[in-house]
């Protein structure tokens, strides 16, 4: 695929865009297995000279990457993205999610902005920091998993600082439009399940309505997270100031006329506040089972509300006082606050020790929606910081 020549491109662009399309041709949503992909990235890197490592989950059909080029023995820099992506409905979209679509000067598939643009732009720029001798070294890393709880993140966290020299930065990848985030909210996933007692619903004031009992916990759910709206604690860095409560699915019931006995929903938790955010959960678990539990078990002794952690990931700190950081300062790129998203950023800097920013081509407004696209000037952007960095790198 060409770009317009009316751009004002980079030398590698042409580069990137060809790697985008072979990347979106890779079907890696979540529920699929990456290990074509990782073969294709392992494959590339082992030509430019790379020590690369692939580090397998347990059920052997996903996998991370570790590429490295430069000396082992000085701390270096990680550059990080995930191979995974959310699902794509083709009926929502004008085109194939699974195969890259250039449309004026915009780039269209799943992925294209979260983030095969950034692995695309890196391994565009790979050749030229191959070329030379780099003082310090890249690890070009590629997980796993991201979109369903940064699953695979962890072990490439473990793998990076079990190394005699450790990494002294990560920048990850994610979009965001080449501004720098030196913040980011984590994440805690919930399922709760209530079980009431079911029978003919012509009978309903006998039976603890589980569908009734669960909107009644998603009440409080909600209520919670306007108490943070209004309350706080509050860090006008972030994109969205406070943390967040949020009902994201539900299930229940199986008739029109069963009072259903079942009822399971998911929700999530944003904090910014990673040493509050444990403590919250259980305070609301708390609240609410005080509330509703003695209703409900009145009725009938054997109903319950059953809590279940899915997943959950750190928040990533601020990252700005470390020396690495102040030594790249002049050629990093204007700040852009702290998101509400979350990446894999915070596990570096728990699991890995690695402190971490996040600096990647792309709008994260067009992640997760039908008709995903990157403009083609953040691929240039982002190579053009990849030039800069390259330079630092060898100097």
């Amino acid at each position: 695929m060409q770009a317009s020549t009316t751009l004002n491109t980079h030398p590698q662009l042409e580069a990137a865009i060809s790697h985008l399309a072979d990347l979106i041709a890779y079907d890696t949503t979540s529920a699929h297995s990456n290990l074509e992909l990782i073969q294709y990235i392992e494959k590339f890197f082992a030509t430019l000279g790379a020590e690369v490592t692939v580090l397998p989950d347990k059920s052997g059909k996903k996998a991370n990457l570790v590429a490295r080029l430069g000396p082992a023995d000085v701390a270096g820099i990680v550059l990080s993205g995930h191979t995974d992506v959310v699902p794509a409905n083709p009926n929502n979209w004008q085109s194939d999610p699974f195969s890259m679509e250039q449309r004026g000067s915009r780039l269209f598939g799943r992925g294209t902005c979260d983030m095969k643009g950034f692995a695309a732009c890196v391994m565009a720029a790979a050749p030229a920091f191959a070329s030379g001798e780099l003082r310090r070294p890249f690890y070009f890393c590629f997980s796993h998993d991201e979109e369903v709880g940064c699953l695979g993140a962890p072990a490439i966290a473990r793998y990076l600082s079990a190394l005699k020299v450790p990494p002294a930065l990560a920048i990850i990848g994610e979009p965001s439009e080449m501004k720098l985030i030196n913040g980011q909210k984590g994440k805690i996933a919930m399922r709760v399940t209530v079980r009431g007692e079911g029978g003919h619903s012509s009978f309903s004031p006998q039976h603890v309505n589980a569908v009734e009992y669960a909107s009644r916990i998603i009440t409080i759910i909600a209520e919670r997270s306007r108490r943070y709206e209004q309350e706080g604690p509050f860090d006008q860095d972030f994109t969205v100031p406070h943390a967040t409560t949020l009902t994201t699915i539900i299930e229940g019931g199986v008739a029109t006329n069963v009072t259903p006995d079942t009822c399971s929903f998911i929700f999530e938790l944003r904090s910014i506040d990673q040493k509050a955010a444990a403590t919250d959960i259980q305070t609301l678990i708390n609240d609410i089972e005080a509330a509703l539990l003695p209703e409900m078990k009145r009725q009938s002794a054997d109903s319950a509300i059953e809590w279940q952690e899915l997943f959950a990931y750190p928040a990533m700190g601020d990252a700005t006082g470390n020396e690495t950081f102040k030594q790249l300062e002049p050629i990093l790129p204007e700040r852009g606050g702290k998101v509400s998203y979350g990446s894999e950023g915070g596990v570096f800097e728990i699991d890995g020790g690695i402190p971490s920013v996040i600096l990647g081509p792309g709008s994260i407004r067009q992640a997760h929606k039908p008709n995903e696209f990157i403009e083609i000037d953040q691929l240039n952007q982002c190579l053009a910081f990849f030039d800069e960095l390259n330079t630092w790198m060898k100097g």
